[in-house]
């Protein structure tokens, strides 16, 4: 997924200059690992329109975006960080940074179920998610929307872990394999009464026990009184 947003440069940095910025109409932003006119890499304090940066936040995460600078040229870039007004939800700030197209990166992507656990339909069970994303390394243009997981044949106890999940010769997972993503489980009251009655059940066959010990003792007894 690719889009596109222009930007103008900023002057400098700072908290005036950024208020300054957002009384224009325009978001105050940052491109992190832009190359100046020596080849070295700066930050580079730049301003975008906020309906187009809205669009593309709610587009994904890892939304790959050419970034056109007024006069400075087009870049490739993805958000970093950005900050949200906590009472109009406007962004307030955003970071990027510049990515080479021909070098891997590391980023973290949601997992998504498909299906609905046999657990759940036939023994009562919940899905639970365990993990909700995970990181994987790959190109710029190649970074998944997400990884889907197929549940659909889950009962009871039963999970799915990472190296369950199929791969993609694109990208490579960096998070452990072994990690677990879903399973599915009984809710808990039903998990406090299973207990429950295992427990009940395990005391009469105690106390049953008992006698049999005593009274093997007693004969133990009576066989070294006749002795």
């Amino acid at each position: 997924m690719e889009a596109i947003l222009e930007a103008q440069g900023r002057d400098t940095f700072g908290k005036n200059e950024a208020r300054r910025t957002r009384a224009s109409g325009r978001v105050p932003a940052v491109v992190y690992g832009a190359l100046s006119g020596q080849g070295e890499r700066k930050a580079q304090p730049i301003a975008v329109d906020p309906k187009a940066l809205l669009r593309i936040l709610h587009s994904g995460a890892n939304t790959l975006i050419s970034l056109n600078v007024a006069g400075s040229g087009e870049s490739k870039v993805l958000i970093k960080e950005y900050q949200l007004d906590p009472v109009t939800h406007a962004v307030l700030h955003a970071d990027f940074y510049q990515v080479a197209m021909d070098r891997a990166i590391k980023v973290t992507i949601p997992v998504l179920v498909k299906g609905e656990p046999k657990g759940v339909k036939q023994q009562g069970g919940i899905l639970e998610f365990v993990r909700r994303e995970i990181e994987v390394e790959c190109l710029p243009g190649d970074i998944p929307e997400h990884v889907e997981v197929d549940v659909a044949e889950l009962m009871v106890n039963q999970g799915v872990r990472l190296r369950d999940v199929a791969t993609d010769p694109k990208w490579k997972a960096v998070t452990e394999p072994d990690t677990l993503l879903v399973h599915v489980i009984l809710p808990k009251a039903e998990e406090a009464a299973s207990a429950a009655a295992e427990g009940a059940a395990a005391a009469p066959a105690a106390a049953a026990a008992e006698p049999e010990v005593i009274k093997k003792g007693k004969k133990e007894e009576e066989g070294e009184a006749k002795k």
